[in-house]
C-alpha cells in the first residue's frame, strides 16, 4: 500500500502517470447473455476437484504428470451450465501466442478432458513449474487442456492448446461470419475443403481476417492460390518441415481427396474477400 501511495505522489510531483498494474492472471469465460467471468488457478483447483493425471503427452512427446480440473467442470464453474446446455455451438479455446482452437460442444462432453494448471513433476510449492514445451520451448502455463484416452492424442481432432487464457461459447458463424463459401452447393469440393479447414487449420490460420493469428492469413490481401501452385501447397501441409523448419504440424492423415477440396475451398474465398485491413 505504501508503495502505491509512493507511485501515486511521484505521478503528481513529476507529472508521469504510473505504469497500468498488470491483469490478473486467470482463465477467461466468455458467452452470450452472460457477463465474462475470470477463474484464478488457486480457485479452479479448490472448486473443481482437482487430481494428478498421468497421460501420454503428444507435445512434449513423452508420458507426463498434471495437477488438473475435469474440463467438464472447469466449463461448468466458468460458463454456469453443463456443456451438454451448448449442444451445436462451437467452443473457441484461445491462448497467448495467438491460437484459437475451435471445437465442438459435443466433442467436449466425453470423459477425458482435463485442464492442467500445473507440472506435477516441475511444481515447486505454489509455484506451477512447467516443463518448457513443443519445440519452440515455451512456457505453456497458466493453463493446458490435455486429453487421457489412447484416442484422444490426436491434436488436429482433440483440443490441446497450451498458454491457455479464454474460453468462449458461440455458433462459429457469428465469430466468423466471412469465412464460408457462400453459394457454394453443400456437395461441392469447395464445402467439403471448408471443412477440412476448420478443423485442421483455423486454429493458426485465418481466412479474411477471422481464425488464428500464429501463421499468416490465407486469404488477404492475396489468396495462397494467387502466389504459390496447388501441388506445392498440398505438399507444404502434408509435411511442412521438408520445406523449411517450422512449427506447423504435419497432416499425414489428410488424403489426397481431402487435400485436392482444400484447394478448392481456397479458390472459391479467392473471390470473397473481406479484408478488415484495408478497412482501416
Amino acid at each position: 500500500m505504501l508503495v502505491r501511495v509512493a507511485m501515486l505522489l511521484l505521478a503528481a510531483l513529476t507529472g508521469v502517470a504510473p505504469a497500468a498494474e498488470p491483469p490478473a492472471a486467470g482463465l477467461r469465460f466468455v458467452r452470450a447473455g452472460a457477463p465474462p467471468r475470470l477463474l484464478d488457478a488457486a480457485t479452479l483447483a479448490r472448486e473443481c476437484g482437482a487430481v494428478t493425471v498421468e497421460l501420454d503427452d503428444p507435445y512434449y512427446g513423452t508420458r507426463k504428470r498434471f495437477r488438473a480440473c475435469p474440463l467438464a467442470t472447469v466449463l461448468l464453474l466458468g460458463l454456469g451450465k453443463p456443456i451438454d446446455a451448448f449442444a451445436g455451438e462451437t467452443v473457441f479455446f484461445r491462448a497467448r501466442d495467438g491460437y484459437a482452437k475451435p471445437a465442438p460442444a459435443a466433442l467436449l462432453a466425453e470423459a477425458g478432458g482435463f485442464v492442467a494448471f500445473a507440472d506435477a513433476d516441475h511444481a515447486r510449492g505454489d509455484a506451477p513449474g512447467w516443463q518448457p514445451i513443443d519445440r519452440k520451448q515455451v512456457d505453456p502455463g497458466p493453463f493446458y487442456v490435455v486429453w487421457t484416452g489412447a484416442e484422444q492424442q490426436d491434436t488436429h481432432r482433440y483440443p490441446w492448446p497450451y498458454q491457455l487464457l479464454e474460453i468462449e461459447v458461440a455458433p462459429i458463424e457469428r465469430l466468423y461470419p466471412h469465412i464460408a463459401p457462400t453459394g457454394m452447393a453443400a456437395d461441392s469440393p469447395a464445402q467439403a475443403g471448408y471443412a477440412v479447414f476448420r478443423a485442421q487449420c483455423i486454429a493458426c490460420h485465418a481466412i479474411n481476417g477471422e481464425g488464428g493469428t500464429i501463421g499468416p492469413d490465407l486469404n488477404v490481401p492475396r489468396s495462397i492460390v494467387e502466389y504459390r501452385p496447388a501441388a506445392q501447397i498440398k505438399a507444404y501441409v502434408r509435411d511442412p518441415a521438408s520445406f523449411r523448419y517450422t512449427s506447423m504440424p504435419a497432416h499425414p492423415a489428410l488424403s489426397d481427396r481431402q487435400l485436392d477440396d482444400l484447394i478448392a475451398y481456397f479458390t472459391a474465398m479467392r473471390d470473397r474477400k473481406h479484408d478488415p485491413g484495408r478497412a482501416r
